[in-house]
């Protein structure tokens, strides 16, 4: 007879059955197999039982949504520690942290005493909520219980304090604990670094009896964090092993500084790469405002195809495409990630889509993408109203904005960028300024330079400059050059010399060597017959010693992204688009009037 045999026959039917039950729950897939399982305890008489209740609270949790799971809990008359611990679970795998203070709550008003599984989940959720005075009771209590030897409840507590910025009681925990591992030092050292103290942090590091990767990649960050990068590369380069991680951490270190030079060398010194590597080195670019090289990283990590690209590559690259209005290139990146499966599920994808194709001009298609989004987040909202605002569609965007509303979801300041825009581009004063005036009493949001703009635009636009002005002097906000030059250009359309005079005054001490603003009032003198006045802002333009830079933008061609200036030097084919133009103009396909470079 075997052993197995052998020891199946010394149990009782009931632990069998118990048995059964367990490896059922534990190895449960589906919520239909799962209710199937749970309608077979309650009729075995189960659901009371110490050793499959546990299982099958955890499976509910794992499976079904956690309001059912609570339901199946409350259903246990008398649960067992396990029990409880299966929901605190539950409710810190869905990051519901006061669900878990509560829960502990009425666990201590039934006398069931916690174990050393229950306090590290109990405290972790004072730690998320910054619950503090709860986490020095729960230290208490884990005196007075036995517990305080418990590595990883005082790992726990060092955490705590260290989010509480009480960083001398997460050193007396430390202190006083009797085993520490390497996750106790680890978590004391980032406590350290939490709380800016970069030097304590080093001296723990240097006593530390152990060091894995994640004590050195913890350190190399703080350094990272406080902007030191030499101390962090010293200790990268002294580390007896890497992982991607220590390279990932370095990479984005030098991104974050600006030094791409030093963040490229990282990446192709790497033995190994992630998508997180290729997403630090393309967010690199784009925030070092290298956006072309955003696209060719992004070619280059599809051509080489050892790493699928995910949900931010996606983001990153969409973005790029949105700033240089790279259409087709952005087309292809929606087809490839649908191909992925990310423009399905993953709504910043689909917000990127959005906010790439209304950027591009196809708002047709922005609106498409909007629209096949089941559960639309406030970007959502905000990047299609933005993007209806910004290609004349108002009234499309005010609807969509009462939409939203009706949806249940609140404005917030982007929002009203987008509001006031539509209403700036339609010319509707009286709802702009409505809609402005409703910002702090409706929904409580102080107006910000970008709104005061929209206004004053509105305003300007509209005709009413002396009104423009009154606002510009009553804005929460001091007004901007942006603002100043709006209402310089409305001076010229309307020919109010006036006011004309005064947006140059206040933009002479804001941006005194920009020379486009002496000659936009220079033309509105000519335009009033003023010569000499236009001939005196000739010479004080002259005298400022700056030209106007040359226009700049970007063409999609076959080859990808070419950039053209309006003076036309700098582009090496000049002369052969320059014969191509007259060409052009021959066969009368060119007005007269129309340039190139």
């Amino acid at each position: 007879m075997h052993t197995s045999s052998l020891f199946s026959a010394s149990k009782s039917p009931k632990r069998l059955l118990e048995e059964k039950f367990i490896s059922f729950l534990e190895s449960c897939k589906t919520q239909k197999q799962l209710l199937q399982i749970q309608s077979q305890t309650v009729s075995h008489e189960l659901l009371q039982n110490d050793y499959v209740a546990p299982r099958l609270v955890a499976a509910c949790c794992r499976i079904t949504r956690i309001d059912y799971a609570r339901q199946v809990f409350d259903r246990i008359s008398q649960p067992n520690v396990s029990v409880w611990n299966a929901m605190f679970n539950g409710y810190a795998q869905k990051d519901l942290s006061f669900e878990v203070l509560l829960l502990f709550k009425r666990m201590r008003s039934f006398d069931v005493m916690p174990n050393c599984f229950t306090l590290p989940l109990v405290l972790k959720a004072c730690v998320v909520v910054k619950d503090l005075r709860q986490g020095q009771e729960l230290q208490c209590f884990s005196i007075k219980t036995g517990f305080r030897s418990n590595a990883y409840l005082g790992t726990k507590l060092i955490e705590m304090y260290s989010c509480a910025e009480v960083i001398a009681s997460a050193n007396k925990v430390f202190c006083e604990m009797v085993e520490k591992n390497v996750v106790t030092w680890t978590s004391m050292i980032n406590g350290y670094l939490l709380n800016k103290d970069l030097v304590s942090a080093r001296r723990y590091f240097d006593l530390s009896p152990e060091r894995d990767i994640v004590l050195w990649n913890t350190m190399i960050s703080g350094y990272i964090e406080m902007g030191n990068m030499m101390e962090a590369k010293s200790l990268f380069d002294q580390m007896p092993c890497r992982d991607v991680m220590s390279w990932n951490t370095v990479l984005e270190g030098y991104a974050n500084i600006g030094d791409m030079e030093a963040c490229e060398r990282v990446f192709d010194d790497m033995p190994e790469r992630n998508v997180f590597s290729w997403n630090g080195l393309i967010k690199g670019y784009a925030q070092n405002g290298r956006v072309s090289e955003v696209l060719d990283s992004f070619k280059r990590m599809v051509d080489e195809g050892n790493v699928v690209p995910n949900d931010a590559t996606l983001t990153l690259v969409l973005s790029a495409c949105a700033k240089l209005g790279a259409f087709d290139f952005g087309k292809w990146v929606h087809k490839y990630g649908e191909n992925l499966g990310y423009n399905k599920v993953d709504v910043n994808v689909k917000n990127a889509l959005i906010d790439m194709y209304g950027k591009c001009g196809a708002i047709e298609i922005a609106m498409e993408v909007f629209k096949g989004i089941k559960r639309r987040d406030l970007i959502s909202w905000n990047t299609m109203i933005n993007g209806l605002a910004a290609h004349g569609h108002g009234t499309e965007a005010l609807d969509l904005f009462h939409e939203m509303k009706n949806s249940g979801i609140r404005a917030d300041k982007v929002t009203f960028v987008g509001v006031l825009c539509a209403c700036k581009h339609m010319g509707l004063v009286e709802d702009g300024l409505a809609y402005f005036n409703s910002m702090f009493t409706d929904f409580s949001i102080m107006p910000e330079i970008e709104h005061c703009g929209c206004v004053v635009d509105l305003l300007s636009r509209a005709g009413f400059l002396t009104l423009a002005v009154e606002f510009i002097n009553k804005m929460p906000v001091k007004a901007d050059a942006v603002i100043w030059a709006t209402l310089l250009g409305a001076s010229k359309v309307y020919k109010k010399v006036d006011i004309g005079e005064l947006a140059l005054e206040e933009l002479n001490k804001i941006e005194p060597r920009n020379p486009a603003n002496f000659v936009m009032l220079s033309n509105i003198y000519g335009d009033a017959g003023r010569f000499d006045d236009a001939a005196r802002l000739k010479v004080a333009m002259r005298d400022t010693g700056f030209k106007k830079e040359a226009g700049v933008s970007w063409i999609e061609t076959d080859d990808g992204l070419v950039k053209f200036y309006s003076s036309g030097e700098k582009h090496p084919r000049t002369k052969e688009l320059q014969r191509i133009l007259r060409e052009l103009k021959s066969f009368n396909i060119l007005r007269d009037g129309e340039h190139f470079l």
